[in-house]
């Protein structure tokens, strides 16, 4: 298990310092939240190859900042081990599948990192129920 400081570290994303930098960040395969964003593990499941890309070192944006808010950016913890295939039909809120063969990881600046055990998750925006159903703004 990793700690924040070394998987920011590694990454070179920034959180906010605030944030307690020897706090270990567990891989989990199951379901998981980060602010607005639902990790739902999709065992079995595989993208579409065409679509599919290799997650470069820079990481990628799967939710990214606006209004004011902040991205939240896939990591894969080895070169060549992350795939990201951004949403091709299933639920509106969908954003992508990501596919990993050792541990990824998503950062967020106010939330810090959630670590991926190896496997296939379906990356999702979580939504709300006020006067209309809407995402959920981070």
């Amino acid at each position: 298990m990793r700690t924040l400081a070394e998987v920011t570290g590694a990454t070179g994303f920034e959180v906010l310092e605030h944030l307690e930098a020897e706090t270990e960040v567990p891989e989990l395969a199951g379901l998981q939240a980060q602010g607005d964003l639902i990790i739902v593990p999709a065992p079995g499941r595989s993208s579409d190859t065409g679509k599919r890309q290799i997650v470069p070192a820079a990481g990628v944006a799967v939710i990214e900042a606006v209004n004011g808010g902040h991205e939240h950016r896939l990591f894969a913890s080895v070169p060549g081990t992350l795939t990201w295939a951004p949403r091709s039909g299933g639920q509106a809120a969908d954003i992508g599948l990501a596919e990993c063969t050792a541990p990824a990881f998503i950062l967020h600046p106010e939330h810090g990192a959630t670590g991926l055990a190896p496997g296939a998750y379906i990356l999702r925006r979580q939504r709300e129920q006020a006067d209309e159903q809407r995402l959920v703004a981070d």
